[in-house]
């Protein structure tokens, strides 16, 4: 029985749901799913610069887990580039220290202090907003 999987920190879900090829019309094939803590993995490592121990100390995971992260994504990467595949993102098993929020209006993503309106988007303050991620 395999032992159950630790969450793995990210401080914010991506500002994209997921990327398509251009110029490619085959639409029928299975996209490849980037979860969000790959996402963060590459974020880190590849963005960020940090070598994989401090990552890996961000994340809240061993370095060798994080190493497993980073691979998997960047061979989904790979796949989508070389395949010509639709990556979408997918939550996983993934959390963060803030809540998130997307205004479905202006496409702005937030957190929400205490101090402002819990309803609205703090930019066009409309009223339709979803939750990102868990």
């Amino acid at each position: 029985m395999p032992r159950n999987r630790r969450s793995r920190k990210i401080v914010a879900p991506p500002r994209f749901n997921g990327y398509k090829p251009y110029g490619y019309k085959k639409h029928n094939e299975d996209p490849v799913e980037l979860l969000y803590e790959e996402y963060e993995a590459i974020k880190l490592a590849d963005y960020k610069l940090l070598n994989h121990q401090e990552a890996s100390l961000f994340m809240g995971v061993s370095r060798a887990t994080f190493a497993r992260v980073y691979e998997n994504a960047r061979r989904k990467i790979a796949l989508a580039l070389v395949e010509t595949k639709e990556i979408v993102m997918v939550s996983g098993n993934s959390y963060s220290d803030k809540k998130w929020f997307n205004c479905i209006e202006c496409n702005t993503r937030f957190t929400i202090p205490s101090t402002i309106n819990k309803n609205e988007c703090p930019l066009c303050h409309s009223v339709k907003i979803e939750t990102i991620g868990t």
